[in-house]
């Protein structure tokens, strides 16, 4: 199961070790969710995940992609940042 964590409006996702997996959707002034993170294959090779522009259209749609991706590659937590930065 991958945890959803919604970060407050301003506050930052928390400082990861370098062989952490981890992976956070920031919303953006225009409206869009844009998704990154780091995880791990099974082979145990690091993969990045970055996310495709269909699924930047609503929170609803970068969420779902997000943990699917991660539901695979080790990511226990998704940071949410559901507001754009002030």
């Amino acid at each position: 199961m991958v945890e959803h964590i919604y970060l407050k409006s301003g506050e930052q996702m928390p400082e990861m070790a370098d062989d952490d997996a981890w992976l956070i959707v920031e919303a953006s002034d225009d409206g869009r969710f844009f998704g990154s993170g780091c995880g791990v294959k099974a082979s145990g090779e690091e993969v990045f995940y970055a996310s495709r522009p269909e699924n930047d259209l609503s929170l609803e749609a970068a969420l779902a992609a997000a943990t699917e991706w991660a539901k695979d590659r080790g990511v226990a937590r998704i940071w949410v940042q559901a507001t754009p930065e002030a």
